[in-house]
């Protein structure tokens, strides 16, 4: 132990010195590193390669600026970037985020855990992250599309079907892709799958949308399956009102399960005999008109409470669906009190670093969302797959391929974790996913 705590040290020092103030990513590092780090080092390949020191860096950070113009025919100004982090098993893939806290150090974060979320699908396909600091909210239609048109004029030199295929993400939805889509085809003169999460008239997959949240719920499935259970009849509590926490609780309450709560900045909607699929319903149309949810209709058995977090309610599983950092360390010990057994991670690194060590110190099984929030980029795999050979698949055949792969992650997982006794998943994922990209650095020499 003390030996690997001096490495990871050094090895934190070494990229703190090459990132400075970038403390999300190098939190996402840490994280990583701290489950890997005497891996490389028991293996001659991996050292010699120097597998880890070439993941501090990623293989490009492109940055540019955005001019467009407001409807009051203003010029605006923001700032835009694409980490193409790594290619090693397969062309850059991740998504791209519009929000005015978007920085390099955040889609470094995201580019680096893509990285290995992506090896762990088992497609070809490498990690990347894009995005811009400009805000949406407010804007009309015309401006976000201008926006779009002007940001694809910059993007669209580094991208393409083989190289490099953004999707979408935080306020990147279908239309925005629609858009992004068109401005890169009018570049590029060829229509070509470049983007995925495109609009199914236009070439996406069916299932885009549901990905994420169904395989959450197929991976978590999978662990009470290898636990000898089932989801049915299991309290679930969710946070966000999102996509992701939505067609979580979606399939969840298909599935038999009782979805407890979900929830919104302002406080928590819980339903002590879960929620119904109305319900659900009833906060997507809620999140797409930008409103609230603390009216929920009269006679749908929820309530909202004000000020209160989705885990202070007694769950057997918990769902963290919101956005990265979200569950505190207080956050995480309401969770255990609480009597979760599971929790499976929806969104990016939504535990802060204490976390994460609150849960990993508990009687608790952790899926990080590398594994259990991978069914969104396994269908725009399906979706790039689909692309190339011209031919559509339905959603109903898409759905058995996205349970089919998130079912495959879970065994991939827990064959690594089977080594040392109880399944660790947290840090199982962490070294399945780095043994797959190290593996195919080592392979391709110095380069």
């Amino acid at each position: 132990m003390a030996n690997r705590e001096h490495l990871l040290k050094g090895y934190m020092d070494h990229v703190e010195a090459l990132s400075p103030g970038e403390t999300e990513f190098h939190q996402a590092v840490a994280h990583v590193a701290g489950d890997v780090i005497t891996i490389e080092k028991a293996n001659s390949e991996f050292a010699n390669a120097r597998v880890l020191d070439r993941l501090a860096l990623p293989d490009r950070v492109i940055g540019f600026r955005v001019v467009w113009q407001n409807d009051a025919g203003e010029v605006e100004v923001n700032r835009g970037w694409r980490v193409q982090y790594s290619n090693a098993i397969g062309p850059y893939k991740g998504g791209l985020r519009f929000h005015p806290t978007v920085n390099p150090s955040i889609l470094k974060f995201l580019g680096f855990e893509q990285v290995f979320k992506n090896a762990l699908t088992g497609l070809p396909l490498g990690g990347g992250k894009g995005g811009a600091d400009f805000n949406p909210t407010g804007r009309s239609d015309a401006e976000i599309m201008r926006f779009c048109q002007a940001f694809m004029r910059e993007l669209a030199h580094h991208i393409g079907p083989d190289r490099d295929v953004p999707a979408g993400d935080i306020n990147v939805g279908t239309r925005e892709i629609g858009w992004l889509f068109a401005a890169y085809k009018a570049q590029d003169g060829e229509f070509t799958g470049a983007l995925t999460g495109k609009g199914q008239s236009f070439g996406g997959s069916a299932m885009r949308t549901e990905a994420t949240g169904y395989g959450l719920v197929y991976f978590v499935e999978a662990m009470l399956a290898e636990q000898g259970q089932e989801i049915g009849g299991k309290r679930i509590a969710i946070s966000g009102k999102g996509n992701v926490a939505t067609h979580a609780a979606e399939k969840a309450v298909a599935l038999g399960g009782k979805v407890m709560t979900l929830s919104d900045t302002s406080g928590s909607l819980v339903a002590e005999d879960g929620l119904t699929a109305d319900t659900i319903d009833w906060v997507r149309q809620r999140k797409q008109e930008g409103r609230d949810i603390a009216d929920p209709p009269k006679g749908c058995g929820a309530r909202f409470v004000e000020g209160r977090a989705p885990w202070d309610h007694e769950a057997d599983i918990a769902l963290p669906c919101a956005t990265q950092n979200e569950v505190d360390e207080e956050m995480a010990k309401r969770i255990v009190d609480n009597g979760a057994k599971i929790l499976a991670e929806g969104a990016n690194m939504p535990l802060t670093a204490v976390a994460r060590e609150v849960i990993e110190n508990a009687d608790l099984h952790h899926a990080p969302g590398k594994a259990s929030n991978a069914g969104g980029v396994a269908v725009s795999g399906l979706e790039m797959s689909q692309n190339s050979h011209r031919r559509f698949s339905t959603a109903a055949e898409v759905n058995g391929e996205l349970k089919q792969i998130m079912r495959g992650i879970h065994d991939r997982v827990a064959a690594e974790g089977r080594q040392s006794g109880r399944i660790d998943y947290a840090r199982a994922a962490n070294i399945a996913g780095f043994r797959k990209v190290a593996q195919a650095i080592a392979a391709m020499g110095a380069i």
